[in-house]
């Protein structure tokens, strides 16, 4: 019964932190677009970019998996898309494909901005 427990409460941990993640990113790639839109073309979102492209590097070493799902896969059979993170399905499904299309309009909207 304990080493349940112990299970579920790294993978809890895990899924915490990956949402706290996927939060933060949020939060940058919104910036990214808003900024980009304003032409605020500042520190901000130089940073910003280096942050997405540092998570693409990750994804890309890790044949296009997170670090911690293949963690959380350790403390679960589930076959849910959303068995690492506490989002849901559709969108835990969806992610990356919602994601990647806002950073391409972004970087779009950015060469933009930088060309006029």
């Amino acid at each position: 019964m304990v080493f349940g427990t112990l299970i579920q409460t790294k993978l809890a941990l895990i899924k915490i932190i990956h949402t706290a993640i996927w939060i933060f990113f949020n939060f940058v790639i919104f910036y990214m677009l808003y900024a980009a839109i304003a032409n605020k073309l500042d520190i901000w979102l130089w940073i910003s970019y280096g942050f997405v492209f540092l998570e693409g590097l990750i994804l890309l070493a890790f044949k296009s998996h997170c670090p911690l799902n293949l963690m959380a896969r350790k403390y679960t059979s589930s076959t849910n898309v959303n068995f690492d993170i506490y989002l849901p399905d559709w969108l835990a499904k969806y992610t990356k494909l919602i994601y990647t299309t806002i950073f391409v309009i972004v970087i779009t909207i950015t060469f933009y901005q930088l060309l006029n």
